[in-house]
């Protein structure tokens, strides 16, 4: 009897999760959007917690900038390179299965990113990374769109947006303290335990929906899509690098440009008139959808563009350690995350062109404020940027995505999300291509201004330069003239560094332009709702 009533019980268990967590559960797609924010808070937070821990890979591995940034482009381009496949492999496989095999692969990314000998083993385990955030992030996405009644999408992704803000604002601040403390290894290692649980629970969870209209793949899209974007950040990299002698005007990188474009009208051709094209660049002619991945594309040229330069400036200039260059960020995070679900729920019944009219404005006025970075920059001026910052961003996610989405069928959402996922992420990963090529050229010339501001007869620099001469020599009991070209070095190094930090302040000028434009996709789109097919 107790061997019956044990195997009872064991059967009721199941047969209480399998009610559960089944589709007709009313519960079911919140336990579903739990799960997807599991997955996408690791995806997300990879993509900032490195962003603290470059300085040390830098000195780490001996390389400079215009090596470390594919460190982040890497990661960000293969992700580009694989939403788009994400939404035929879900519609042909299984979401459930693609979903679970895209953890299986950031997972096994981040172990290897941990175990990096050299730069480049680690920009290949990013690329494997890469690979599976590019599944993970649109197919969370489509999947919660496809379980939500439109009236409960602005909310459902209000709350998915959390997970990206809990990532933004505890990525940074967990990368510095692991660096600071351990090694910047960790930053990746950390990721492994949290994978294996989220993949674990995927299983648990989830119901498998596959696709009941399968096309074909479209291989010539797919070839010329990832030709296109690898080619052309590496020109646009490698055109001020300092083993670059001849620069923009260099053969080889003209010859990128050009493999570039033709990669690229190759794949708007193949996809406008392709039966069954890798991205239904069709559905951009749906005017608000359209309109939504320009300023996609805008956002991540100025905001992701510019994420790397703060810890950079902060460790760099200010002396800043890992964890206080990592902490500067956790209002960030708090902030959005607070301001999503409420903003999801005002995007719902009223216009959201109101909250990305504010949160707009709000981008452009925190990256103003980063113009004016400086040596006496103080830590409250830094952080009224990051304040404003999230409130902005906040404001921008929740509804642009509600908006976006609204006249899209229930059967394109895979589709439509993978192409805003895709959109941003190519946005960002030009961004870092070209303010870090704008860094390199602004920051060498300010060097050459200020350095042609000192002059070498001048009484002040001769009078500087022997007043320090003195105190190294009392001070660390150096030879007059060893003082005196000790005291040279610094000034030279304090002209280097303002130039560093003024190029710094030029590239948030320039994300502050752009961010300026997305002003105009928000105003020509609508907001009139009508009813969609699901």
């Amino acid at each position: 009897m107790r061997r019956v009533s044990a195997s009872h019980r064991i059967r009721r268990k199941l047969r209480s999760r399998d009610s559960l967590f089944h589709p007709q559960n009313d519960r079911y797609k919140w336990f579903v959007l739990a799960n997807i924010m599991l997955g996408t808070f690791m995806a997300v937070l990879d993509a900032t917690i490195v962003n603290v821990g470059l300085p040390k890979i830098m000195s780490s591995f001996g390389v400079g900038l215009d090596t470390i940034q594919w460190v982040v482009t890497a990661y960000m381009l293969a992700m580009a390179a694989m939403l788009p496949t994400a939404g035929w492999l879900a519609d042909k496989f299984g979401y459930k299965k693609v979903y679970f095999w895209g953890l299986f692969f950031f997972t096994a990314g981040s172990l290897f990113c941990g175990l990096a000998s050299d730069e480049t083993s680690l920009i290949v385990a990013r690329i494997i990374q890469g690979l599976g955030a590019g599944a993970v992030q649109p197919l969370g996405m489509a999947i919660i769109t496809r379980e939500f009644p439109p009236q409960q999408r602005g909310l459902a992704l209000g709350f998915w947006s959390i997970a990206a803000a809990a990532s933004v604002s505890f990525g940074p601040l967990l990368g510095g303290y692991l660096v600071d403390n351990f090694s910047w290894q960790l930053i990746f290692d950390v990721n492994v335990p949290v994978g294996i649980f989220a993949l674990f629970s995927t299983i648990v969870i989830q119901r498998e929906f596959i696709h009941p209209n399968v096309r074909k793949f479209d291989f010539v899209g797919f070839v010329s899509v990832i030709i296109f974007l690898p080619v052309l950040l590496y020109a646009l990299t490698e055109g001020n690098s300092a083993s670059n002698s001849e620069g923009w005007g260099a053969p080889y990188i003209l010859a990128c440009f050009a493999i570039s474009g033709v990669s690229l009208a190759v794949f708007i051709t193949r996809e406008l008139t392709c039966k069954h094209p890798l991205i239904e660049l069709r559905l951009l002619w749906d005017r608000n959808f359209g309109m939504a991945n320009l300023f996609m594309m805008i956002f991540g040229l100025g905001m992701f563009g510019s994420t790397f330069l703060l810890p950079l400036y902060l460790q760099n200039s200010m002396g800043y350690t890992a964890l206080q260059s990592g902490a500067v960020f956790l209002p960030v995070g708090i902030i959005q995350g607070l301001m999503s679900p409420l903003v999801g729920l005002f995007a719902d019944k009223t216009n959201p062109k109101i909250p990305l009219f504010i949160g707009i404005i709000l981008l452009t006025i925190s990256f103003a404020i980063n113009y004016n970075l400086s040596f006496m920059s103080e830590h409250s001026f830094v952080m009224l940027s990051l304040y404003i910052r999230g409130f902005g961003m906040g404001l921008i996610f929740t509804p642009l995505s509600s908006m976006a989405l609204l006249t899209i069928s229930r059967e394109h959402m895979g589709q439509a999300s993978s192409i805003m996922n895709t959109v941003r992420q190519i946005g960002g990963s030009l961004g870092v291509a070209i303010l870090t090529t704008l860094l390199t050229s602004r920051t060498s010339f300010h060097g050459q201004v200020y350095g042609q501001a000192i002059v070498s007869g001048s009484q002040a620099l001769q009078n500087t330069t022997q007043n320090m001469a003195y105190y190294i020599q009392q001070h660390a009991g150096s030879p007059l003239s060893t003082a005196l070209n000790q005291s040279q070095s610094v000034i030279l190094q304090h002209v280097n560094a303002q130039a560093f930090i003024q190029g710094v302040d030029d590239d948030f000028l320039v994300a502050a332009f752009v961010t300026i434009l997305g002003f105009i996709p928000v105003i020509l789109s609508r907001t009139k709702k009508r009813e969609v097919a699901h």
